[in-house]
């Protein structure tokens, strides 16, 4: 069976139900119950189709029903509630998933207990176990390897399933969750790993109660469980968008907790750091692809000049070395880019990703909870780490520096930690003292911070969170059997609850600044127009819609916008963007009124002067982008890239010694494909012919340019060929044998 596409189906229904679709969802709903196992879904659907058949009659026949609005709501409802029963009847049979297995085991031993169904607490088949757990006193800590610690262990992991993998929570999840909530026999870090349990089983399947409770642990849970439980719920709120509107019960109960400027703000915080996670990839490449191979190539300099194998030794009192400053000065390159990433890694951008993908192979992860466990110093992880003969006296130390870091996600603390038991002794040693100096670090930050920012704490929680979140989605073996709430745009501002829990206007601004900062600018332009509407005359906001246009390649719009920016304020900067909207749009003579105009107004431009050039080599007036072209090579005498127009404005003109002479000088330099056809161009127009094919033939086999590429260049410039003396019968017979030596 194609799992996928009852999925997609399932997908589509719930779209058809939200558009008020409802004769098409039901077809499709009736394609899914057909290769059902459970066979009374049928008797629910037509009793479904019946009620709704029944309600078309009576309006269609005039008849007022002062129900059917609520009759209709209840109808929509129950679609959606039966095809979330179908697809997940359908999944349990025949997808072979995890979470599948581990449901038909619990149900196994639920049923050779004698029961048939959960309806109290009572029910559960570890209650008696919760019971033994209530009634210790909270003194008690147990030896990890005592039985009432095996014991505990194995309850927090069956609460944990059976809160993620119960479809329709009743009384007894009530209870359960009373009693996690008011007990406080469940230490935070397991009532934390409960509520994602309650977070992965609203996604599972959609129930209201399931929303109730998430609100209800933000509202009196623990600092992390409230932090949790409100991620939750915004994802949960995000995801099911399209079905909110058809629940008054919990846009009325967000709406209420919207007054709440504390709510708000937390929100806020949530929205934007999903958002982020956006960065993440992009990061990860820049990462792999960028910033790793640089470091790798500086790495002989790093060893010459740190002189490792002395300084470690000697280096007792940590002191930075005085020629990294030198050894970066030839990369300076790669040392912006790394300033960068901490400015980013301290907004809370994701930048260990790539860095740790690799560390989740330990059995640890194996455990389907354990992606969502948060770090603790307690943790058993940590206690393995005692036995180490090296990490073992600084363990305290280690777990501590690890537990209070703000930049590195819970899922990567326990993957470093697990790897640091398999390092050689030197480098455990040198991790040893890396995590002292961060201790330290995080203590002098605590308290510069803890005045200034009273969301701190909040932020760095929920920041970690998400990452373990995003890390679950994209590196866990049971990924697949979720889908990624972290791909596509995640326009989560356009979702229902956005609009509920944040001043619209405000929210959105702030958002379309960063999406204008990190160069989303899709998204910053659907903010930025929207705003539009309300500020008509912020100059501003039309140079940033005319810019996202621009960078999407809309020349036309952003030509329109930058007028009207212009318009209410004459600036250099938009007369020149209008000038270059122009010049990409085909506009050359208007191009270039635009670009004279911006260098009346800064002559000494020497950006303005060189697109002056441009637009008169565009209108062929060569004469005078030579003249410019002079300007920028006198105002820069070691730019070899100018040399490039002005020996092809020379070219152009027939005035091939001066050009020769600058392509001679272009030589000293990397010579593009593009160089190597002009100069042909040049030696074919001074008579030699066998120079120009090398020539030509440099320009393909470097690369650069693919022969049906060269073909189409050589097109383009035959006119100009002729005009300048080439005779036009020769030109076919040196393509052929340009193609003939050409392997």
């Amino acid at each position: 069976m194609d799992i996928s596409k009852v999925i997609q189906q399932h997908k589509r229904l719930c779209t058809l139900v939200s558009e008020k679709k409802i004769k098409q969802s039901l077809d499709i709903l009736s394609d899914m119950i057909s290769i059902a196992a459970s066979g009374d879904m049928r008797d629910e659907y037509d009793n479904i189709e019946m009620t709704y058949r029944n309600m078309l009659a009576y309006t269609i026949d005039g008849i007022k029903d002062p129900e059917r609005n609520k009759i209709y709501l209840k109808l929509i409802q129950s679609i959606l509630v039966l095809s979330d029963k179908v697809r997940q009847d359908i999944l349990s049979h025949n997808s072979g998933w995890h979470t599948y297995w581990v449901k038909q085991q619990a149900e196994k031993e639920f049923k050779l207990s004698g029961r048939t169904i959960v309806e109290t607490v009572d029910d559960l088949m570890f209650k008696s176990e919760l019971d033994e757990w209530l009634k210790l006193s909270n003194e008690i800590t147990p030896d990890p390897d005592s039985e009432i610690s095996k014991k505990h262990k194995n309850l927090i992991k069956n609460i944990f399933n059976h809160l993620w993998l119960t479809d329709y929570y009743g009384d007894a999840e009530d209870s359960l969750i009373n009693i996690i909530l008011k007990s406080d026999k469940f230490r935070w870090y397991e009532a934390s790993i409960f509520t994602t349990a309650v977070t992965l089983s609203s996604f599972r399947t959609w129930q209201p109660e399931k929303l109730f409770h998430l609100i209800s642990l933000y509202e009196k849970g623990q600092e992390q469980v409230m932090e949790r439980a409100l991620s939750g719920l915004i994802l949960n709120l995000h995801y099911y968008n399209a079905r909110i509107l058809l629940y008054p019960e919990v846009t009325e109960k967000i709406m209420k907790m919207s007054r709440e400027t504390k709510f708000k703000e937390h929100c806020r915080i949530i929205v934007l750091q999903i958002i982020k996670s956006r960065e993440t990839e992009n990061l990860s490449r820049k990462l792999q692809d960028e910033i790793l191979p640089q470091v790798a190539r500086l790495r002989p300099m790093i060893e010459e000049k740190l002189d490792l194998d002395d300084i470690l030794p000697k280096d007792k009192n940590e002191e930075k070395n005085p020629d990294w400053a030198e050894m970066f000065s030839d990369s300076e390159e790669i040392f912006k880019t790394m300033e960068e990433l901490t400015k980013l890694q301290m907004e809370g951008a994701d930048v260990y990703m790539s860095a740790f993908a690799n560390m989740k192979h330990f059995d640890f992860f194996k455990d389907f909870q354990n992606w969502f466990v948060p770090f603790y110093p307690d943790h058993e992880t940590v206690d393995e780490i005692y036995h180490d003969e090296i990490l073992g006296p600084g363990t305290n130390e280690l777990a501590e520096a690890l537990y209070k870091t703000p930049f590195i996600c819970n899922s990567d603390k326990y993957s470093l930690l697990l790897n640091l038991k398999h390092l050689p002794s030197v480098q455990k040693t040198m991790m040893l003292k890396v995590f002292r100096m961060e201790l330290e670090g995080l203590q002098q930050l605590n308290e510069e911070d803890s005045g200034t920012d009273p969301y701190r704490v909040f932020r760095i929680n929920i920041t970690q969170y998400l990452q373990d979140f995003y890390r679950f989605f994209k590196l866990s073996p049971y990924k697949k059997e979720f889908e990624d709430l972290f791909v596509g745009k995640l326009d989560i501002y356009n979702s229902e609850f956005f609009r509920m829990t944040s001043n619209a206007i405000e929210a959105e601004a702030g958002l379309a600044d960063y999406f204008f900062s990190k160069n989303f600018f899709s998204d910053a332009l659907q903010l930025f127009l929207k705003q539009a509407k309300e500020k008509p005359s912020d100059v501003q906001l039309y140079e940033k819609i005319a810019y996202c246009y621009q960078e999407s390649a809309d020349y036309e719009e952003a030509l329109k916008y930058y007028r009207r920016a212009e318009l209410i304020d004459r600036k250099v900067w938009t007369i020149k963007k209008i000038g270059l909207s122009l010049r990409r749009l085909g506009n050359n003579e208007e191009a270039l009124e635009y670009y004279l105009q911006a260098s009346d107004l800064e002559p000494e431009n020497i950006h303005t002067v060189i697109m002056i050039a441009h637009c008169y080599l565009d209108l062929r007036n060569y004469e005078q982008a030579l003249k410019y072209y002079f300007a920028v090579e006198y105002k820069e005498p070691g730019n070899l890239k100018i040399l490039r127009p002005i020996a092809f404005c020379y070219f152009a003109l027939g005035r091939f010694d001066e050009s020769e002479k600058y392509y001679d000088r272009l030589s000293e330099g990397k010579l593009t494909a593009h160089d190597q056809i002009n100069m042909g161009h040049l030696a074919l127009c001074r008579g030699r012919k066998r120079e120009a094919v090398d020539l030509y033939k440099q320009s393909i086999i470097s690369g650069e340019l693919s022969k049906s590429q060269f073909m189409v260049i050589f097109a383009e410039d035959k006119g100009l060929l002729i005009s300048l003396g080439v005779n036009p019968d020769d030109l076919p017979i040196i393509l052929d044998w340009l193609l003939f030596i050409i392997v």
